[in-house]
Order: C-alpha cells, then structure tokens, then sequence
C-alpha cells in the first residue's frame, strides 16, 4: 500500500511506500498463494496515486474531482491516474489541489473533474464473516519486485469492525481468502456488495489487512466532498 505496517499486537507492520523501509516485520520466504488473487480488466473509477511524480499508493475516485485514499499516503506534490487499469499508461491524469484528511483517510481534491465513474460509498461496516474484494496495484511478492503495472484485485473474509486504522481511526480487518494486500495498495478500496467499505491503512504482508472504515468516517467525507 505503501500498505503501512500493522502497529498492532500481532506484529504486523504500516503499508510503506513501495520500496520503502517501514519497520515490518519479515514476511514468509517463497510464494504465498496485491499478492495473489488476480489482474483486472476494467475499474473506470480506480485511481493510481503518485507523489512527486513517483507511484507510491492506490485510490478510488468518488466524485468527478474527488479521489479517496489513505492519509499516509500524502506526500510531497500529489497526482493522480484515472480511469486505466494501468498505472503508468492509459486514462486521464490530474494533479491535486487540495488535500483534507481524518485518521487514515485522506481526500484529494483533483485540479479538474476528469469524466469517469464512481464508486458508491457505504453507509455501514460490512458483516463479519463477509467475502469482500479488495484492489489496489501493490506489489506482487514481498520483497524484490516492483507495483504491479496492470491493477490486481483479491478476496478477504472480514473478521473484526473493530481494528483501528494506522492514525486510530475504526477500521475493518479481514484475512486473505485469494490474496492479501501489501506495499503500493494503501489508499485502494475494499468492496462489499458493490459498495466501497474501506480505505488500506495497515497489513502484515502474510494474510491480515486493516481498511480504515468509510462508514466511521461517513460524514466527514460528504462535509468535504458533498458525497
């Protein structure tokens, strides 16, 4: 994400920068069957998020000039790729003007509307035990390899609306069914029954994430974006 490391008791680490060093724990050796899951063909409303020219997290775009993303991945001149699959190729691209955050959460106001779809937000956490599928151009494994070029998707079964996201903020934490997120996902979304449930704040690069909780933080997004 630049998925920061999971500061949590299981020690995990919050999703880094790709590339970055962030504190985290080792990961497994060899392959662990984002990472996973599978590439995707069409997400007209994905955004590829890039601070000072370099591609460090993964977004949603929520409105015509308004992408979602997470608050660490804030950083320097920020700017954004929509409606592409790939993150260095393809859509329409915008720098941000203005940035507004809460706990993870972090929205980014675009210098003009592109045309593309939205997602739909939430208005409540998803149920335990739920197949959820999450998105995001993160790396594929956990250490010498770059983002993904084309975006990924993955399925997860949420086990807890209680976490907290990396600045205390609620947060939905799930374990891998087909894959798991990790650096280069943060910001990307996580679905439930069409609706973005969550924002990527923490992971242990293994199998567990923590998506900071769009219904928690409801009504602050529609104060800032009228959404």
């Amino acid at each position: 994400m630049r998925i920061r490391s999971l500061l949590v008791a299981i020690s995990t680490a919050m999703i880094g920068v790709v590339g970055a060093a962030s504190g985290a724990t080792a990961a497994p050796e060899g392959p662990q069957p984002i990472i996973g899951g599978g590439t995707v063909s069409s997400a007209p409303w994905a955004a590829a998020v890039f601070s000072n020219g370099s591609f460090t997290c993964s977004g949603s775009v929520i409105a015509s000039q308004w992408v979602l993303t997470a608050r660490h991945c804030i950083s320097g001149s920020m700017s954004v790729r929509v409606g592409s699959v790939y993150r260095s190729s393809g859509g329409v691209t915008r720098t941000v003007s203005a940035t507004y955050t809460r706990y993870d959460l972090a929205l980014m106001r675009l210098s003009s509307p592109v045309s593309t779809s939205t997602v739909t937000l939430a208005s409540s956490n998803p149920p335990i035990g739920s197949t959820n599928s999450i998105y995001g151009w993160g790396m594929t494994c956990y250490s010498g390899c770059s983002a993904s070029t084309q975006l990924k998707t993955a399925t997860v079964q949420v086990t807890s609306n209680s976490a907290t996201d990396a600045y205390g903020g609620q947060a939905i934490r799930s374990t891998r069914i087909s894959g798991n997120a990790w650096r280069g996902d943060s910001g990307g979304p996580q679905f439930y029954n069409g609706q973005q449930v969550g924002v990527a704040s923490t992971a242990d690069g293994y199998s567990i994430q923590n998506y900071g909780s769009v219904a928690y933080n409801r009504a602050w997004i529609t104060s800032v974006a009228g959404v």
